[in-house]
């Protein structure tokens, strides 16, 4: 098992290696890193460790930017002095959160649970079963219509004239291709989960846009993009800073 430690006390380092080692003797310590950029160029010059036990506070900021930079998939057991980054931490790769002092029993438990979770669930379907479960799961079914209320009628909407959604005053809307606004009971992140993620794209906390209705791409301050959209002149298309490598990759339909 190979483990790297991001820590920047070098007594809490040393302390952690020293109970893994007593815990775990044939654990491999590939490296202790003490900052972000130390650890964000260690990844890139070395293969994933199979764990890695990430400090949250170092000395240039909190370790979870260091999802933000590279894409690190190894499980992670955050360790720190403080409980105010829990649920945070459980958004990322962790399998569990460690309060200093660490207690070597509770670093045994976190181990198991490493342990327990990397074991290969056992299957009992056979081979052309799990593939026609899983070809049946790529099949998902998309939302193609929403029944909205105009006065005292409904209407029944289909997605594809819809070329953005958008939030406003708590309320979730649909601009379709004749530019008519219309209002729908789902929020935004309901909606996000019920259309084809190949045809929209939610660029910010707002609006989600139609592949079909973008006219223009525009580079933007604060390495944004900016967004024409058919029918409208809103000037508001900015797609967020994190998002846009997910977007552009989303442009070339990967």
């Amino acid at each position: 098992m190979k483990i790297l430690i991001v820590e920047d006390e070098p007594l809490a380092a040393a302390q952690l290696a020293a109970n893994i080692s007593a815990l775990r003797p044939a654990a491999q310590i590939v490296s202790v890193c003490d900052t972000i950029k130390a650890t964000v160029n260690w990844m890139h010059a070395n293969e994933a460790p199979d764990l890695a036990f990430f400090d949250i506070q170092l000395g240039d900021g909190l370790s979870f930017e260091i999802f933000e930079q590279i894409d690190f998939r190894a499980p992670v057991i955050f360790t720190t002095a403080y409980d105010n980054y829990a649920i945070r931490a459980f958004k990322v790769n962790s399998i569990d959160y460690l309060l200093k002092p660490i207690e070597r029993g509770e670093l045994e438990k976190a181990l198991q649970k490493f342990e327990h979770l990397s074991k290969p669930a056992p299957s009992l379907l056979s081979p052309q079963i799990i593939s026609e479960i899983v070809h049946s799961l790529g099949r998902k079914n998309y939302k193609e219509r929403f029944l909205i209320k105009v006065g005292s009628h409904l209407r029944v909407i289909e997605t594809n004239e819809i070329i953005y959604f958008y939030s406003f005053e708590k309320g979730t809307f649909a601009r379709l291709i004749d530019g008519k606004d219309y209002l729908l009971d789902q929020s935004l992140e309901l909606v996000e989960g019920m259309i084809d993620p190949g045809q929209f794209f939610r660029i910010n906390r707002r609006y989600i846009v139609a592949l079909k209705s973008i006219t223009d791409v525009i580079t933007y301050s604060n390495s944004r993009l900016k967004l024409k959209v058919q029918n409208t002149s809103d000037d508001d298309f900015l797609v967020a800073r994190e998002k846009v490598k997910a977007f552009k990759t989303w442009l070339e339909g990967n």
